[in-house]
């Protein structure tokens, strides 16, 4: 079977794509654009909001089922342990539509199974608000400025200033720490 592919917004798409950096069976990460309506969108058009863009990460898996390879629900969880799925205005210091979280889905298997997900997260009663992390279809994903792409490796001292002081570590400590 070939690989397979789930784009993934979950703020700012530097923390995003180095959660995936060292997961088997993970092909590639790659920083970029989605959702909205400009065509090659550059950052500054998406960080401006005006483009309806989210940051967001292309992740391609194996979908060949063997030991050590990432099941897309392995990809999930550690997608949801990195967010705050209850927040619609952004993520952590990262404010604006094009910092909400949200999953593009390729296939109605991939739907299937990212509501699945959803589902059983909301049910563990972790969240004291309602999970608002949307779930579409995929649209045409445009990759980021190459100085943005596997950055917690090009500038590792500023990515791990930036997830500190964003507020998302200690979110994501407190809220797994069990």
């Amino acid at each position: 079977m070939p690989n397979e592919k789930i784009i993934l917004a979950g703020g700012c798409f530097w923390c995003t794509q180095s959660l995936f950096k060292h997961v088997p069976g993970v092909v590639s990460a790659v920083s970029g654009y989605t959702g909205g309506r400009t065509q090659n969108p550059t950052y500054e058009e998406v960080c401006s909001g005006e483009s309806g863009h989210i940051e967001a990460v292309e992740v391609t898996y194996s979908s060949v089922e063997t030991h050590g390879n990432a099941s897309l629900e392995k990809i999930l969880e550690i997608f949801w342990r990195d967010i705050d799925p209850t927040d619609p205005g952004g993520q952590f210091a990262d404010r604006g539509t094009q910092y909400q979280t949200a999953i593009f889905y390729s296939t109605d298997e991939q739907k299937r199974i990212v509501e699945e997900s959803k589902k059983k997260l909301q049910d563990t009663g972790r969240f004291d608000r309602p999970i608002v992390t949307k779930i579409l279809k995929a649209t045409k994903f445009y990759p980021a400025e190459e100085y943005h792409q596997n950055y917690s490796q090009k500038a590792p001292e500023h990515y791990k200033r930036y997830r500190i002081g964003s507020g998302r570590e200690e979110f994501v400590r407190e809220k797994w720490k069990s």
